[in-house]
């Protein structure tokens, strides 16, 4: 699996496109807030041949989700997340107008995701690991072929995720890591919502949190 990773709007988010040889590829939380970063993510998966198969959300915090419609009506695919973050985007365009932002139009959930379930490309397939704490729909997603976990918001390099947002709970996140992501092999990179990658093995001994 390949993963090329983009940092979009002024929240510094880190936006997915993992694919294999197959060609088939995956967005993960497109955060293209902008006409020249959507122009960005278009152009690499033109460049590259890629076939779009899936858009999936870690969770719905409007960083994460700014380029849930332009991925949508580009590619014909719906954004998948957990039913639990949905509530979420209903608040979207008030929480952008508090960052001074124009969110003209509603995303829309048509489609679930829950702990377990499974979002196949090419060769890959992403099994779905419900973490909640950071938002009650958080999902991380794992590819144990490759050792790869994309955490969202739950656990960043030498952090964890905020829980002071609607719905957040710090108990819950901790206990959520430890008992779910820290099981996983040391040697998994985790794929993070924000700042540089990391893995298991370096936060299990190395994050102050934990």
């Amino acid at each position: 699996m390949t993963i090329k990773t983009f940092v979009f709007s002024p929240f510094m988010e880190n936006t997915y496109v993992a694919y294999d040889e197959t060609k088939e590829c995956i967005i993960i939380d497109p955060g293209c807030v902008t006409e020249s970063e959507q122009k960005a993510l278009q152009q690499f998966i033109t460049d590259n041949q890629l076939s779009v198969k899936h858009l999936i959300n870690t969770h719905l915090h409007l960083d994460h989700t700014f380029g849930n419609l332009f991925v949508e009506r580009t590619y014909g695919v719906l954004a998948k997340a957990h039913r639990a973050d949905e509530f979420l985007l209903q608040q979207i365009r008030s929480q952008a107008e508090m960052f001074g932002m124009v969110y003209n139009e509603q995303p829309e959930l048509k489609e679930y995701l829950t702990e377990g379930d499974t979002v196949p490309f090419g060769n890959v397939t992403l099994t779905a690991i419900h973490v909640p704490g950071h938002s009650p729909g958080s999902l991380c997603f794992y590819d144990a072929s490759s050792a790869t976990l994309f955490a969202g918001d739950v656990l960043f390099q030498g952090s964890i995720g905020r829980t002071d947002l609607p719905k957040g709970n710090y108990e819950q996140l901790i206990d959520g890591i430890t008992d779910k992501l820290l099981v996983l092999p040391e040697e998994t990179t985790v794929y993070c919502g924000h700042g540089p990658t990391t893995t298991i093995g370096y936060e299990k001994m190395n994050n102050p949190y934990l």
